[in-house]
């Protein structure tokens, strides 16, 4: 059954995932660095173990990492308008009794999840850290989204090793001029970074996108760089695993 959908609007899909999503082109629309964190993450060994999106914005993250798992997968996003759209796209997937959208703030998420529960987490934060002189978008859902209004990196981290179990894995995309940050963060949080890949746009450009895999009270050697992942070549057509997740069957 389609969903009630409000005037500004539309159904996407992603075919690689074969996942119906609502958007927004007013209030909030997934980008690319959700797809490529869904296809980053991995499920627990036994793919029954509970995972959190945090910065669930209108779900995309969970909803493209549901095909993976057979686990509960529970969503959290601060902004009520983005739950509602996150919440209707699980219905409109048929996904009610698998993924459950938690409109709070992700710093408060230990009182409604078990800590130490979780045996995934993803996330895809704000990139923009509040500063004075930093220029927001005027949209707020847009602004909340990018920039660190509602939380900081250092929150996002110390949230995700709360509801992590001994062992298992968080997940993020950031931006590489933050990375550093980042890194130290992570290991003050007890989580040891085991895998990372660099996302570059076209062949040539510096990379804009990093996706890392941290693990909770890991050893902290034994860093992993997966090769470098490119998105588009010269003319900006998607390429390669890219344009496979974007467009399924359908890229061939």
């Amino acid at each position: 059954m389609e969903p009630n959908l409000l005037p500004d609007e539309r159904i996407d899909q992603l075919y690689g995932a074969d996942i119906k999503i609502i958007q927004s082109k007013t209030v909030f629309s997934f980008s690319l660095d959700a797809v490529l964190l869904a296809d980053f993450a991995n499920p627990d060994r036994t793919r029954r173990g509970l995972t959190v999106d945090l910065c669930a914005g209108n779900g995309a993250v969970g909803l493209f990492f549901s095909p993976k798992t057979k686990g509960q997968i529970k969503m959290v996003e601060i902004q009520p308008r983005l739950a509602d759209m996150a919440r209707r796209s699980i219905s409109l997937n048929g996904l009610a009794t698998q993924a459950e959208v938690l409109t709070m703030d992700l710093n408060d998420v230990t009182t409604v999840i078990r800590p130490d529960s979780a045996a995934v987490v993803t996330c895809n934060p704000p990139y923009f850290v509040d500063a004075p002189t930093s220029q927001k978008n005027p949209n707020e859902h847009y602004a909340i989204a990018r920039h660190e209004l509602t939380t900081t990196l250092a929150d996002v981290i110390n949230a995700a090793s709360g509801l992590l179990k001994m062992t298992g894995h968080a997940y993020f995309v950031f931006r590489p001029d933050r990375f550093l940050e980042m890194m130290t963060l992570l290991q003050a949080a007890r989580l040891a970074p085991k895998r990372l890949q660099f996302v570059y746009p076209k062949p040539g450009r510096e990379a804009n996108m990093f996706l890392v895999d941290a693990i909770k009270d890991g050893k902290i050697n034994g860093l992993k760089v997966l090769p470098p992942l490119t998105v588009a070549d010269n003319e900006g057509n998607y390429v390669g695993h890219v344009r496979e997740l974007l467009y399924g069957n359908e890229a061939q």
